[in-house]
């Protein structure tokens, strides 16, 4: 590709880029205010200190630990006011507490997990370590919502080559499931820098409409146990996961979707084609499939609007141990269109963008198009990756049709 539909903003260099202060100023501040990503669950007054420290001692590398040193006494703040919250019987206070926190470790490991912190050059130890207690301090505040979220290791039966042992899921099943009353299912699929514990609005939003919620990280990030440099990696990870979800009595095996969220956008894309059958639907948002992979685009990607430098953590994710090796590499082993995965019939599957993405291009939804069965899409123009707000609203309407009380019932023996 030589005339990317991101136009003149593909040669950009967008204006917070290498600069905590330009980041704060020009985007974070408004978002921690809003409460919205990445700041979701968080509050405006946790964080206006730390990132005045950070522009004062201008530490602008989030990949170093003195980044994540930063953030970190606050959130050990918090956590020692939940627990004097939970010791005087204020349980409610105590799981505000912890969710704060919670949310103070997820910037602190920004802007990426590595599933193997030792052999990564991504992720330190100190990350890893913040990761490890966010998710501590996050399903402590997360199991006592009404109804909890709970973490459930299942083994990854059907793993292979240098695939890990077992998975683990947030599962928030609705207080009415039941086996005379199961309910659909949606297995979110996170993406490179969010992982399960990051998608409490989801949950909320999804369980409140009465149905069941299943989260699992993608294959080179976090806790997945699926070998990033394996492209068949994925197929297996769904085969143990979407067996979990049938053993499940509270499920009904007819209404089980997949909602794939920016990284995972490319698996939810692949899933509807190698697990059709057993899908419903997909949603891919803000989803690569070829042209993200192209070396001439990933020369650009860290110019745009991602918070940080995007390529070393992409790189690693797909188990590419330098960056050049991924630019060159990447497209023919994992793009979509290459393995033949976008030429294959699949469920029904809506993409989700908007048309000034920088991270992956509008392009790659568009392809899909052209390829295997009919899609749909929502495109929204002069929005940058994801599309957000405008595709969060898509996105629900189109699951509330899909899961409608008279669609199709569960055949469950």
């Amino acid at each position: 590709m030589t005339n990317w539909i991101l136009g003149d903003k593909f040669y950009a260099v967008y204006p917070h880029k290498n600069s905590i202060k330009g980041l704060w100023e020009s985007k974070w501040k408004a978002a921690c205010m809003k409460s919205v990503y990445p700041f979701h669950d968080g509050a405006y007054e946790d964080f206006e200190p730390i990132f005045e420290r950070l522009i004062a001692e201008n530490i602008n590398d989030a990949y170093a630990d003195e980044f994540t040193n930063s953030f970190l006494p606050t959130a050990e703040a918090l956590e020692a006011k939940a627990r004097e919250a939970a010791e005087d019987g204020r349980q409610e206070q105590a799981a505000e507490y912890y969710r704060r926190a919670a949310v103070v470790y997820r910037i602190s490991r920004f802007p990426y997990v590595s599933p193997d912190p030792k052999g990564s050059v991504a992720t330190s130890l100190l990350k890893r370590a913040a990761f490890n207690r966010q998710k501590q301090v996050y399903l402590k505040a997360a199991s006592t919502w009404s109804p909890p979220i709970k973490e459930v290791v299942i083994p990854h039966k059907y793993r292979a080559g240098k695939d890990g042992a077992s998975i683990p899921l947030l599962v928030r099943i609705p207080q009415h499931a039941d086996r005379t009353n199961p309910v659909p299912v949606v297995l979110l699929m996170t993406g490179l820098d969010g992982y399960r514990c990051d998608n409490s609005q989801r949950t909320h939003e999804l369980v409140g409409r009465g149905w069941a919620t299943v989260i699992c990280e993608i294959p080179g990030t976090a806790d997945c146990p699926a070998d990033p440099a394996d492209p068949e990696s994925p197929d297996r990870l769904w085969n143990s996961v979407l067996e979990y979800i049938a053993s499940r009595p509270e499920f009904n095996l007819q209404k089980v979707t997949a909602w794939g969220l920016s990284a995972g956008g490319f698996y939810a894309i692949r899933a509807a084609a190698t697990h059709r059958d057993q899908l419903l639907g997909c949603v891919a948002h803000g989803p690569g499939t070829h042209h993200f992979l192209d070396e001439k685009w990933l020369e650009r990607i860290d110019d745009h609007e991602y918070p940080f430098i995007l390529s070393t953590s992409m790189a690693e994710k797909f188990g590419y141990k330098s960056v050049e090796d991924f630019k060159k590499n990447a497209q023919k082993k994992f793009s979509l269109l290459e393995t033949g995965i976008a030429k294959k019939p699949t469920s029904r599957l809506l993409l989700l963008n908007g048309v000034d993405d920088g991270v992956v291009p509008i392009e790659d939804s568009l392809l899909l198009f052209n390829y295997g069965s009919p899609k749909e899409g929502r495109f929204v123009e002069k929005l940058a990756h994801m599309g957000y707000p405008d595709t969060l609203a898509v996105a629900y309407e189109w699951f509330e049709n899909l899961l409608a009380k008279d669609a199709k019932p569960d055949l469950r023996n």
